[in-house]
């Protein structure tokens, strides 16, 4: 199985979760329900990052998969030029004011070496604020592609961005069981 294939993600038929592991296997339940089913809203997301996954369902498991497979980014494997090519080096243009360069040359290893410092030290110092905003995030991309039109959905996505898991669930309440669950889950890791 490759990265794409094996991705974390979880397929409904309207409010109904119908599949959840790796894409190949849900797409291929999919493809199961919507046989059974052709007029089904199947909507799948992707665990990761809460979005809607579009799914190409022709053919068989092989030809599902050899497109999905497909669908992987690729990779920078083409001519490099100069930089250190084994540590995965990306240049990229950083846009500072004058005053900020001169601080930057004024460090040990100089600007790029200070960069990663920096970086580094408010990765370690994050307190695990960037993991709780990508998981409001993918959860409010979920919510938003499936449950925008259930009652108490504003509400929800305000406590969900309060990080006040309790009135979440308070305005959930009456939403269909798959959804709270789901919702929680990319939420929470509940």
């Amino acid at each position: 199985m490759t990265e794409t294939t094996s991705r974390p993600s979880t397929a409904f038929d309207g409010f109904r979760l119908i599949a959840s592991g790796a894409l190949i296997d849900v797409a291929l339940a999919v493809k199961a329900a919507l046989a059974k089913n052709p007029a089904a809203s199947v909507l799948t997301f992707d665990d990761a990052t809460g979005k809607v996954i579009d799914l190409d369902l022709r053919g068989d498991r092989t030809d599902i998969a050899a497109r999905l497979a497909a669908a992987e980014p690729a990779s920078e494997e083409g001519p490099r030029g100069r930089g250190r090519p084994k540590l995965g080096v990306v240049a990229r243009e950083v846009t500072l004011l004058p005053r900020h360069w001169d601080w930057l040359a004024q460090q040990r290893g100089g600007a790029s070496h200070a960069l990663r410092r920096l970086i580094d030290e408010a990765r370690r110092n994050d307190g695990g604020e960037a993991a709780s905003r990508a998981a409001q995030e993918r959860a409010y991309r979920f919510l938003s592609g499936l449950a925008g039109d259930l009652p108490g959905f504003e509400e929800a996505t305000r406590a969900l961005f309060a990080g006040d898991a309790v009135r979440f669930s308070q305005w959930a309440e009456g939403w269909p069981p798959d959804v709270q669950a789901y919702a929680q889950r990319l939420a929470w890791g509940g």
